[in-house]
């Protein structure tokens, strides 16, 4: 028997999971309420709450899986990439739990985790993971990647954001239009009330796999800029169409490249994660070429497409079975290039 804390510290939300031969028992998150007057992440903030959150969140994820700290077979942690503060109080919390109980420690990379979120079961009987190989999209505030998925760890990155990623684009739209944080979700509630055709938006001819958003936020902003001289009330008149033409575009974009590297791979098999794979046009997008090429998804519960620790305890439990282990003295890491 294999029981795995999972411990995900990486951004604003402190989170612990536990899992037993590969079937989730807990999966415990906090999330940080007090950057949302800032309209963003405060990191300072965030790692301070990260040190009064880590202990209760463990101890309530322990509980209700219903195992004891000396049944764990080995402690699972994010180790980037993220915010460097919030980073140090996971992983030094997981180095005094692994030397306290004698157990090893498993690092975890939060992309590679997002990606391995696909292959939680909650239940023995639970078969609805992936076959490799299959293609994920990864999209989150900091990441838009193609990601074609071997194995738990052979993963390449065929396609990825050369400036913005999704997230940030939506984000910062929300943002200019006086939306509040996060934007993302917000968009995507006013966006249902709104026409995806009401406003014309300029979408990156970028070769290959990869995506560009930066033109996208500005040509947004400029139609702002010049619709407000003629109508200061322009936003708040025209929110939903704003919102609906937005996502609409951020979209097509994502689906046009994806939809290019699953056909030049014969690959039928496509997944989606991160925190934009909450949005519901996108997951509507999946759906719809589910049924127009044949695809078949995978699309994550609302609980594994922001940041969790059930993620980074699955990666976890993959890497321990082939005894992947992490020294004690490894240090968290804020940027990565591959995944």
């Amino acid at each position: 028997m294999t029981i795995i804390l999972g411990i995900e510290s990486s951004c604003d939300d402190t989170a612990a999971a536990v899992i037993q031969d590969g079937v989730l028992l807990s999966n415990i998150v906090s999330s940080q309420k007090v950057h949302e007057s800032y309209g963003g992440v405060v990191p300072e903030l965030a790692s301070r709450a990260h040190q009064q959150n880590i202990i209760p969140v463990v101890d309530q994820a322990l509980k209700k899986a219903g195992v004891k700290k000396e049944d764990i077979s080995a402690v699972a942690f994010t180790r980037g990439p993220g915010l460097m503060g919030s980073l140090l109080v996971g992983t030094s919390f997981a180095k005094g739990f692994s030397t306290a109980l004698g157990i090893p420690m498993v690092d975890v990379n939060h992309l590679h985790a997002h990606v391995l979120a696909h292959f939680i079961k909650e239940s023995k009987e639970d078969g609805s993971q992936p076959g490799f190989p299959f293609l994920c999209l990864l999209v989150s505030g900091g990441n838009s990647q193609i990601v074609l998925v071997r194995s738990y760890k052979d993963m390449e990155i065929i396609g990825q954001t050369i400036d913005d990623a999704a997230g940030e684009a939506f984000d910062k739209c929300a943002k200019v239009m006086g939306l509040g944080y996060p934007g993302g979700p917000i968009v995507d509630r006013l966006a249902k009330e709104g026409n995806p055709d009401s406003f014309k938006l300029n979408k990156p001819h970028i070769q290959g796999y990869d995506y560009s958003f930066s033109g996208l936020k500005t040509s947004f902003l400029y139609l702002l800029r010049d619709e407000l001289k003629k109508d200061p009330d322009f936003v708040e008149k025209n929110k939903a169409d704003l919102c609906a033409s937005l996502q609409k575009t951020i979209i097509e974009i994502l689906m046009d490249k994806l939809r290019k590297a699953a056909k030049d791979l014969g690959i039928k098999e496509v997944a989606v994660a991160g925190g934009v794979s909450a949005n519901s046009g996108l997951r509507t997008a999946f759906e719809d070429h589910a049924k127009r090429f044949g695809w078949k998804i995978y699309i994550p519960p609302f609980g594994y497409t922001t940041d969790n620790a059930a993620m980074v305890a699955m990666t976890g439990y993959f890497k321990y079975q082939d005894k992947e282990f992490c020294p004690v003295d490894a240090a968290p890491f804020s940027r990565v290039v591959l995944i």
